[in-house]
């Protein structure tokens, strides 16, 4: 028979350890899982990732349904051009969104002839592997992949659509206090260029900075419940990749 002093010391033990959970949580990492195309070839749908809360400092969307327990930021540190960063969209406060950082506040942002501009300087981007194929949803769409590098010298592999992509915007004028995020997937990312729905990002909204994966699975193959065909299934050459 269980004593009631048994089952007040296991009760203990399991609130002592989700506050452990929680802290963890909102205080130094976080998992999440990629579930859209749009930061291919970087990331894949079915990557699970873990994403430092303390990068950027914390706001209220630093904790579980961003309670009101503060206004602002507090320990800001401020986030570098070509970061991969999950925010909350302005939108609604409260989807979580992973995109890479490319515009600082005051920062002209455009596009001209499919080319990215920063401050009217075209970013230098180098063609590694043409007509080659990534996701678009369900879809598969025509790509050339790009090497881009940022005035700050950071690196990173882009996927430009061969017909019908993106090609010219006006200029972006990040305000103050915000940040302007693109997807590597040029032409399948929902991000900053669309104001309605991303827009700019403010500083509050930033969430953290994507560190590594430490799982992938591609469920378009099939279920990783069918372990018989788990060497098709789960990608293991993306375990503890780092995100560049």
């Amino acid at each position: 028979m269980i004593s009631k002093s048994s089952i007040i010391d296991n009760l203990k033990t399991l609130f002592y350890a989700l506050i452990i959970a929680l802290l963890i949580r909102s205080l130094l990492l976080q998992p999440f899982y990629i579930p859209s195309s749009s930061m291919e070839p970087s990331l894949l749908v079915g990557d699970r990732l873990f994403v430092s809360k303390y990068s950027y400092g914390y706001s209220k969307h630093s904790f579980p349904f961003s309670p009101n327990i503060f206004a602002g930021r507090i320990l800001f540190s401020k986030p570098k051009v070509g970061d991969v960063v999950v925010f909350k969209t302005p939108a609604d406060n409260r989807t979580d969104y992973i995109k890479r950082l490319i515009g600082l506040p005051g920062d002209e942002i455009q596009f001209i002839n499919g080319d990215l501009y920063i401050n009217n300087n075209q970013i230098l981007k180098t063609l590694i592997q043409s007509n080659d194929k990534v996701f678009c949803g369900n879809n598969k769409i025509a790509v050339n992949f790009f090497i881009e590098k940022l005035p700050n010298g950071k690196t990173y592999k882009a996927a430009y659509r061969l017909n019908h992509g993106f090609k010219n915007s006006d200029k972006f004028l990040v305000p103050n206090n915000h940040y302007f995020f693109l997807g590597d997937n040029r032409d399948c990312s929902k991000d900053s260029r669309f104001l309605s729905e991303v827009g700019y990002v403010h500083q509050d909204n930033l969430v953290g900075k994507a560190q590594f994966l430490f799982f992938s699975s591609d469920y378009r193959i099939g279920s990783i419940f069918k372990f018989w065909d788990w060497q098709n299934i789960i990608r293991f050459k993306r375990f503890f990749k780092k995100i560049n």
